[in-house]
């Protein structure tokens, strides 16, 4: 689903991948705008390395099993830097919280799994989490996304 959701954008994004540090699966678009210098303090990472990872602005999702702040499996989604009034967004489906600890949008995976269209579900929250960040941080949408490979998932912001 990650490498699907990946195919609309033609900007610069990461091929889907183990993140740096961690045993989350993720992909992460970039807007090709250079982003302030990230703080550090990412647990299980240099700063240097956090430093280069979000050197430029970033909507990112992935699948973490679960540990730590987070006892279960679940999607999850985020931007850097995390724009005004993102975390206050509807992201769907309606399973989605956001954790105000990790700065990030969580989707269960027994939300995922339980539901009637599990790909369709996760692809929803991929591309509306996504669709949230890049509208409030003003990215040149029409010139990073492209129609044919959306798969079907409706650009919409709910607040």
């Amino acid at each position: 689903m990650f490498k699907l959701f990946r195919t609309g954008f033609l900007g610069k994004a990461s091929p889907v991948h183990f993140f740096w540090g961690g045993f989350d699966l993720a992909v992460t678009r970039f807007s090709g705008r250079r982003a302030p210098l990230h703080p550090g303090g990412v647990p299980n990472l240099s700063d240097a390395v956090a430093r280069e990872a979000y050197s430029h602005e970033v909507a990112s999702v992935g699948f973490w099993p679960g540990g730590g702040a987070v006892e279960y499996a679940t999607s999850y989604a985020y931007a850097y830097p995390e724009p005004e009034d993102y975390r206050e967004c509807k992201i769907k489906p309606s399973a989605t919280a956001y954790h105000s600890d990790l700065a990030e949008f969580l989707l269960p995976y027994d939300a995922v799994r339980t539901a009637r269209d599990p790909a369709g579900t996760l692809l929803t929250f991929l591309q509306s989490s996504y669709d949230a960040a890049a509208e409030l941080a003003m990215w040149e949408r029409g010139a990073l996304e492209c129609d044919f490979g959306r798969a079907g998932v409706p650009r919409t912001l709910h607040r």
